[in-house]
């Protein structure tokens, strides 16, 4: 058997961080066997299904790497074949029509309710003759569920999962529009599409209780039911904007890398012993249903921070300057020029190792691509002072006579200073960073010294000192 999962969002808005979880793990069940993973976009909600929802569901999942096998499925495309499945069951005596108008479905609720009793449906168009249909009521066509016994899911991550067929009402299938409904349509579309293994949230378990009988009705296999459980903020409550429940575009623009948020989202409620960082690859050979955990998952950013960092640090630097530039572009209101992008290239090695996120590299790196005279900020313009800007005179001058010019040779030339005026290096080194970056932060100021190069430091220190 080839194994065959999916991914189906419903395009009432954007993809978030738990969709994305739900995407990634079908996409590694399918990559460890070998199967194939696919797309359906549920758009069978015409009011609220938007295609600005589509495009970001697709963009994101794209950047995450995560892209179907196969063309997406529309949802919407496929009620036809709906329709003619709850037609068959009508003829077959395992549906049928329901007249009861919204009123006595209200008034049946309320009676149940006021007498202590399930709210369900009660069956009462089950097996009624079809000609006390009332006048002017369209019908809607109902599942004839089983009454007795229970209703057993074998779930891959939950286990057992039984449910008294008491609790299980006839639910509608076609509306009296004519339009079937969420649960018919994803019965249809996953058997049409050779779906082997349903992989989703746990919210969808008293769903997959219902549809079970849907496939059995219709004689069909139903495929395994995997519910994993959801994501929970780090307080343990429902996942909520205020948690992160954001789209994954947010994510990007916060700064985070595709292969950090996908590191993280693997070991959000799977994991393979101790290890936390490893490539996809090696999630692809290690991942399986079992391994998921039955508790939910919490929604960490520390975490996602400290993951996010390692790949910036293990990132090509010229990928880095492609993913920081346009942020950085827009702080400057400018482009960078090719001598900005050269000295930024340059120091990336000591910025990196410093960064969180792409956000933090942007904030980080902007005094290297900086026009001058360069804007000082409060403490470094407290920093310079009279005799620090006369400190700094004397060191651009013995700078103008460096040969070869480097991180050692510029620390030599700062060390022979402090040692000749009896100086702490800190009382040349401080000032020297403020000059060259508007700021008390940065790397290591030999090594900044070294990647603007011999005339961008010294022309820097010309603008202090003759400012």
């Amino acid at each position: 058997m080839t194994v065959v999962t999916r991914f189906a969002p419903s395009p009432t808005g954007f993809l978030h961080i738990g969709g994305a979880r739900t995407a990634l793990f079908n996409w590694l069940y399918a990559r460890h066997h070998g199967g194939k993973y696919l797309l359906r976009i549920e758009d069978t909600d015409r009011k609220r299904s938007t295609q600005e929802a589509i495009d970001a569901i697709l963009e994101g999942l794209n950047w995450l790497g995560l892209t179907a096998d196969e063309e997406p499925v529309f949802q919407s495309a496929r009620q036809q074949r709906h329709n003619q499945i709850a037609l068959d069951l009508l003829k077959s005596g395992n549906a049928y029509h329901c007249y009861c108008s919204p009123e006595e479905l209200t008034e049946m609720r309320e009676t149940a309710r006021a007498e202590g009793r399930t709210v369900l449906y009660d069956r009462r168009w089950r097996d009624r003759d079809p000609s006390d249909a009332p006048e002017g009521v369209l019908p809607v066509v109902r599942l004839k569920a089983p009454r007795d016994g229970e209703t057993v899911i074998e779930d891959a991550i939950q286990g057992d999962v039984r449910v008294a067929n008491t609790q299980l009402d006839d639910i509608i299938l076609l509306r009296a529009d004519g339009t079937p409904t969420y649960m018919l349509s994803v019965v249809v579309d996953d058997h049409d599409m050779g779906i082997t293994h349903v992989i989703r949230g746990d919210d969808h378990l008293t769903n997959a209780l219902r549809q079970i009988n849907i496939y059995r009705a219709i004689g069909w296999d139903n495929p395994v039911f995997a519910h994993m459980p959801l994501t929970h903020g780090a307080d343990g409550t429902k996942l909520s904007k205020r948690h992160g429940a954001l789209g994954i575009d947010a994510y990007r623009d916060m700064g985070y890398l595709p292969e950090a948020l996908l590191n993280y989202l693997m070991r959000l409620g799977w994991s393979h012993g101790d290890d936390e960082i490893f490539p996809i690859e090696k999630a692809i050979e290690w991942f399986d249903l079992p391994d998921v955990n039955k508790g939910a998952a919490r929604l960490d950013f520390d975490k996602l921070a400290a993951v996010n960092s390692h790949y910036i640090r293990e990132s090509d630097n010229q990928r880095l300057l492609d993913l920081a530039l346009p942020g950085l572009e827009r702080r400057l209101e400018m482009p960078v020029n090719d001598d900005g992008k050269k000295r930024l290239i340059a120091g990336l090695d000591g910025l990196k190792t410093r960064a969180k996120t792409i956000n933090e590299l942007i904030d980080n790196a902007l005094f290297y691509v900086l026009p001058r005279p360069l804007n000082l900020d409060q403490k470094a313009d407290q920093i310079l002072t009279d005799e620090a800007r006369a400190v700094l005179a004397a060191l651009r001058a013995d700078l103008i006579n460096i040969g070869d010019w480097s991180a050692h040779s510029v620390e030599d030339s700062v060390r022979a200073l402090a040692d000749a005026r009896e100086l702490k290096l800190g009382q040349i080194a401080q000032p020297f960073r403020a000059a060259l970056c508007g700021s008390t932060v940065s790397p290591g100021i030999f090594d900044v010294a070294a990647n603007l190069g011999r005339d961008e430091t010294l022309g820097r220190l010309e603008d202090i000192i003759g400012s």
